[in-house]
């Protein structure tokens, strides 16, 4: 097994962090934000936007015409297509989907070749409802992402996770470099605190890069904060949180991107670029 320890990621990224915006999600409605994009125009609008404001990567949900979770691939196609037109952001599409959905239609949108996929890493509560993670359908989901050549990133709920991830290593269903996400907040699921995530970031196999991501706005705030003094990458967005101060609801996705790179520069750091991180990833040509 790999050697675990903290690290800071090597070049290309010294002295920079990375920055995804998750701008749609499966559970944020309108009545939450009303700034939500939901539509492929207005997605691959906010896409840019939080581009233009320091976010490398784009965590991609899409919605269907009457503004629910869908999977569907044309629709996925669709606002690909409208994102690459927009700006050269690097596009990660969900494979966790929304609470009910099945493997095959939350991996519909891997026929599509993205740069990169979240591949949730287990089972995990997800306020009163669950998401179904066996280990069969995560080597599932894991085998597919390598055949297509597509980098994964390891979305880790529980510390059982991380040793999830570290069997598909072991495996060879995953090769480095490795990306880890690190969820906490989720309701029912582990807490977000400082602590909580520097331990779950020093169970990481050496040399892995890493993203926080907090569920809520007070488990966004630790979150963003947190990585960037352990030398983790972040992640905002109105799927995580729709409020850039306490009561104070974001006006878009851009301006939660900005507010995570002010606190970056805040502190040494810029933001990375996406072909940056597409060296960094060696994500696929």
């Amino acid at each position: 097994m790999a050697t675990r320890g903290r690290t800071r990621p090597s070049r290309p990224l010294e002295g920079k962090t990375v920055i995804t915006c998750a701008v749609t999600g499966a559970e944020t409605t309108r009545e939450q934000c009303p700034t939500l994009p939901i539509t492929p125009e207005e997605i691959a609008a906010a896409a840019r936007e939080a581009r233009l404001a320091g976010a490398a990567i784009l965590h991609l949900h899409v919605r269907d015409a009457g503004g629910a979770p869908t999977q569907d691939v044309e629709t996925f196609r669709a606002t690909m297509d409208l994102v690459r037109d927009a700006c050269d952001i690097v596009i990660e599409v969900t494979t966790g989907g929304a609470v009910g959905m099945t493997l095959e239609e939350r991996t519909q949108p891997l026929a599509l070749d993205p740069e990169m996929a979240s591949l949730d890493c287990g089972t995990v509560n997800f306020g009163d409802d669950y998401i179904v993670n066996t280990l069969p359908e995560v080597r599932r989901c894991a085998r597919q992402m390598k055949e297509r050549g597509i980098r994964p990133t390891l979305e880790c709920f529980d510390l059982s996770h991380v040793d999830t991830a570290a069997m598909l290593v072991e495996e060879g269903l995953v090769e480095p470099p490795l990306h880890y996400g690190i969820v906490l907040g989720v309701p029912g699921g582990v807490r977000c605190d400082a602590g909580t995530l520097e331990f779950f970031a020093a169970r990481l196999p050496a040399g892995s890069r890493w993203t926080a991501i907090g569920a809520g706005g007070r488990a966004s705030a630790i979150a963003l904060r947190t990585a960037l003094e352990l030398g983790g990458f972040v992640r905002v967005g109105f799927e995580d949180n729709v409020y850039l101060d306490k009561g104070v609801r974001a006006p878009s996705n851009a301006e939660l991107v900005r507010r995570a790179a002010w606190e970056a520069r805040e502190r040494g750091l810029e933001p990375a670029t996406p072909d940056e991180v597409r060296e960094d990833l060696r994500l696929r040509p």
